[in-house]
């Protein structure tokens, strides 16, 4: 068996998880399982642990190494694990030298190998290929966070906010378009955080704007998360300009509730949020927007639930990440007053409810429509606003015009009227 890798959590994980495969196979390493984890609820660390105890039964003889945020902010609890060989911190998982002792042989004073990310001060410049086959790739151009809402360990799993050089995401989105990538994603832990650790304190906006002027024959460009307090002028402008800036973002909202929000520590209100939704629409009418909401926040009473819920029809949200909160050990918010867990999971499906009532409007509106659909991979492709066609026959890689007839299985359906332009 050569290096398998287990994802869990974010788009960033994804995107490491292609970087850590060539790297450990560059050190040599094989017969090894690498579980790249999430710590981002408890339930995710839990999953962690099934899917390493999983990975031993399948693989008796194969390394077993644990990774990620959860092996970084839990590191001794998993380097306990009798079916755990190796535990890597967060920022050395990415290098290649992590992997050598288990090829090597060389003795491991404790397998427990995880530094101090809060010391971390730069980001890894790796470069992937391409995902998805090649057709969409995802690019890091910035990791942990500076922020500290309550509910959130992930800056302990991350490390602070630190940004990739703008020269060298250009180069990156050039060497991908020149494989056959035809949509590239920009991802980070706070993405629109970037820039002020940088010469000339860039923002994400001038770097969008950047990779837009520079490589000219890219076709997509999205953005995978914003938080609305963060972003910038110049990103409000390549919105309402370029029209190979996807028109669907996602916002880091959490709750729809004002008293919640201050209690998370967030740093917009109901308000701000509503604003930016208005702005980015009246910029860009075709805009659709997603969002991470928690459900069962500590304190959450009936009210405040029903803003949240509220707010999924008034920012008109369409694709939506729900979490029932679940305490990690740590945070501010573990300490608070807790929600049932039953009350959170049942939230929680309203919220899936609410949104999903939301996406089949926007799928309904299409209808009729001429959409420029990118043809990914199983007969599979996507729309600028991210909505899922089923174009049997396409070959992947292709961009295709297509006029929208129905929905069927959760997928657009239609009529191929050419290639895009």
């Amino acid at each position: 068996m050569a290096v398998q890798t287990l994802t869990f959590g974010c788009r960033l994980n994804a995107y490491e998880a292609e970087v850590m495969k060539a790297e450990a196979e560059k050190a040599g390493l094989d017969n090894a399982v690498i579980i790249n984890s999430c710590a981002v609820t408890a339930a995710a660390v839990s999953q962690a642990r099934q899917a390493v105890r999983k990975a031993r039964r399948d693989n008796p003889t194969a390394r077993i190494i644990v990774t990620g945020c959860a092996a970084q902010t839990e590191a001794r609890s998993f380097g306990e694990m009798a079916e755990v060989d190796l535990v890597i911190g967060n920022h050395d998982k990415m290098d290649a030298a992590s992997y050598a002792p288990m090829v090597f042989g060389a003795p491991l004073n404790d397998k427990v190998q995880v530094n101090d990310i809060m010391s971390v001060r730069e980001t890894a410049g790796h470069l992937i290929e391409g995902m998805d086959g090649r057709v969409r790739a995802f690019i890091q151009v910035q990791n942990g966070c500076d922020h500290r809402c309550t509910f959130c360990i992930i800056p302990f799993g991350r490390g602070p906010s630190r940004s990739v050089p703008m020269g060298v995401v250009v180069e990156q989105v050039k060497k991908l378009v020149g494989n056959g990538c035809r949509e590239v994603v920009l991802t980070g832990v706070d993405i629109t955080s970037y820039g002020p650790d940088l010469p000339g304190a860039p923002t994400l906006g001038r770097l969008t704007q950047a990779i837009l002027r520079h490589v000219p024959d890219l076709p997509r460009l999205r953005i995978s998360s914003i938080d609305s307090i963060e972003a910038d002028a110049a990103l409000y402008d390549v919105i309402a300009s370029e029209r190979r800036l996807m028109p669907h973002l996602h916002l880091s909202l959490q709750s729809g509730d004002d008293m919640i929000l201050k209690r998370m520590k967030r740093r917009h209100s109901r308000d701000d949020a509503l604003a930016m939704a208005a702005r980015l629409r009246a910029l860009r009418p075709d805009m659709v927007l997603g969002a991470d909401i928690i459900a069962g926040f500590p304190t959450e009473d009936e009210a405040m639930f029903a803003n949240t819920l509220d707010i999924v029809a008034e920012a008109k949200l369409t694709h939506l990440h729900v979490f029932p909160y679940s305490p990690r050990r740590g945070t501010p918010a573990a300490r608070m007053p807790q929600v049932s867990s039953r009350i959170a999971r049942d939230r929680a499906a309203l919220l899936r409810a609410a949104g999903e009532k939301q996406f089949q409007a926007l799928c309904a509106s299409r209808i009729g429509m001429t959409e420029t659909v990118l043809v990914e991979h199983g007969e599979t492709g996507r729309t600028e606003h991210y909505l899922p066609v089923s174009v049997p026959g396409a070959p992947a890689g292709e961009l295709l015009a297509l006029r929208v007839t129905g929905m069927v299985d959760g997928r657009l359906v239609g009529d191929a009227l050419r290639q895009a332009a």
